[in-house]
């Protein structure tokens, strides 16, 4: 069973204006994509299941393994991109032939919520161009 949509929604909007901080995740403070999503999880889930090794922040990286989906799929519920609905967390592929790499949370059917460099966290209409970026998509348990 999934987390209640709205719950994950409300705690994702709390992060509103955390400013970037890379490999951070303290609301208020600072956080990057994955950082925003770690809050959201320990709000909505629990205690993370295990801490994060370091990452780096080049969002054309290339590699064998999408590492970042592989681990969203260990603790959540994967759902096809083309069906997500508000509540999931989305993760989007930032260049062709890239691994998957940044993070975001659907908060409406055209809208999500992502910590993004020199904005920090912020809501915005999922454009066109941002939905085809979308490679995977997941769930949040419930606790």
């Amino acid at each position: 069973m999934n987390a209640n949509p709205e719950r994950v929604i409300t705690a994702a909007r709390k992060w509103l204006g955390t400013p970037y901080h890379d490999q951070a995740s303290l609301r208020g403070v600072g956080c990057d994509c994955l950082g925003l999503a770690r809050g959201v999880w320990r709000e909505v889930v629990g205690p993370e299941p295990f801490p994060i090794p370091p990452y780096s922040r080049d969002w054309g990286e290339t590699g064998p393994r999408e590492v970042l989906a592989e681990g969203a799929r260990a603790m959540m519920i994967e759902v096809s991109p083309a069906e997500v609905s508000p509540g999931a967390l989305i993760l989007f592929r930032m260049a062709p032939r890239a691994i998957a790499k940044h993070v975001g949370i659907l908060t409406g059917p055209g809208t999500f919520l992502h910590a993004y460099e020199r904005l920090g966290v912020i809501e915005e209409p999922l454009t066109p161009a941002w939905r085809r970026r979308i490679a995977f998509a997941f769930l949040f348990p419930q606790p």
